[in-house]
Order: C-alpha cells, then sequence, then structure tokens
C-alpha cells in the first residue's frame, strides 16, 4: 500500500482554497467573513466563543505555524488569552484589526512555504512530536472547522442583529428564514 503525501503546492493551493476561496467544500473564510459587522462579531451565545474570539483563534494558530517554521521551539500558546484573546468590547477599530491580522498571517504564512521544498514536510516541528505536513493539514482543518462556528454563530446572531447590523435599511423585511 503506497502512502501518498502532501507536497508545499498542494498544501499552498489548499490554504488559499480555503482561506480565500474556491474549496469544495463551500464558502471560505473570508468568504464567511465578508461585510462582518460588529455586532454579529461580538455576538457570544451562552458559553460560545465569539465571532471575534474565532477570528483571533485562527490567527493565533497562523502565527504558530508561522513561527515554528521560522524554528522558533519555544513558542507555545499556553494561556486561554494567548489562544481567543480577551474581547470585553469589540468594536469598528478592533473588528478591522482582527481581520487585517487574519489576512496577514495568511500572506505570511504562504511567503514561508513557497521556497519550502517537499522535504520540509517531514522535517520535525520544532518544540513539538509531529512533522510540518501534520501540522500545515491540521491548520487547513482547522480553518474549516471553524469557518464552519462562524457561519452557525453568524445564524444564531442573526435575529439580534437584524436591523442593526446586516440591512441596510431598518424598513427592509424579509419573511425568508434562509435570507441570512
Amino acid at each position: 500500500m503506497a502512502i501518498v503525501m502532501e507536497n508545499v503546492k498542494n498544501i499552498i493551493r489548499l490554504l488559499n482554497a480555503s482561506f480565500h476561496g474556491g474549496a469544495w467544500h463551500g464558502p471560505s473564510l473570508l468568504e464567511q467573513t465578508k461585510g462582518l459587522k460588529v455586532k454579529t462579531a461580538a455576538y457570544k451565545p451562552a458559553q460560545i466563543h465569539s465571532i471575534a474570539e474565532l477570528i483571533y483563534h485562527i490567527t493565533s494558530w497562523r502565527l504558530f505555524a508561522l513561527k515554528k517554521i521560522q524554528g522558533d521551539a519555544s513558542y507555545n500558546i499556553d494561556s486561554e488569552k494567548k489562544n481567543f484573546g480577551d474581547f470585553h468590547h469589540v468594536d469598528e477599530f478592533e473588528l478591522e484589526t482582527l481581520m487585517m491580522e487574519l489576512t496577514l498571517s495568511q500572506d505570511e504564512l504562504i511567503k514561508a512555504l513557497e521556497n519550502k521544498d517537499d522535504s520540509f514536510l517531514q522535517e520535525m516541528v520544532p518544540g513539538a512530536e509531529y512533522n510540518f505536513d501534520t501540522l500545515l493539514n491540521g491548520i487547513i482543518h482547522h480553518d474549516i472547522y471553524h469557518t464552519g462556528q462562524i457561519a452557525l454563530i453568524k445564524k444564531l446572531a442573526a435575529p439580534t442583529s437584524k436591523f442593526t447590523d446586516e440591512m441596510e435599511s431598518r424598513y427592509f423585511e424579509t419573511n425568508d428564514p434562509d435570507f441570512y
């Protein structure tokens, strides 16, 4: 039985598809967060993370991968704050900053991978017991998983933000439950 290994170019393609669009599974991370409003990003149902916290979390793990590619064995995400941030209040500036940092983390990750050859994927991640193939495929799966969570949270937030967040006019109404 032959083992098929992912190559760096394929990982870059999958990272870009799940981030920018064109993935087989549906909307990408950026497609799911396009036009995101503050009230929706801050919405925190029960004990579920908010979209703002998830964006921070996704960015944190992309930066983790980047630090490991750069050879930093000691870098770790070892606290809730480093993992999901600390958001008591989300405003326009904070949301814009989160989205900018997310996009920059994608750009930096792709740039770090562009000059790597396939043998790099079999190298052990500094300070870990797994290789870069595992880490980078994990980042792709992680993005897709949390993109799905973001889609669900947006649907949960829609009734509370119907007129102030998602609509251009408070006079526009729809009876279509799938509108959002």
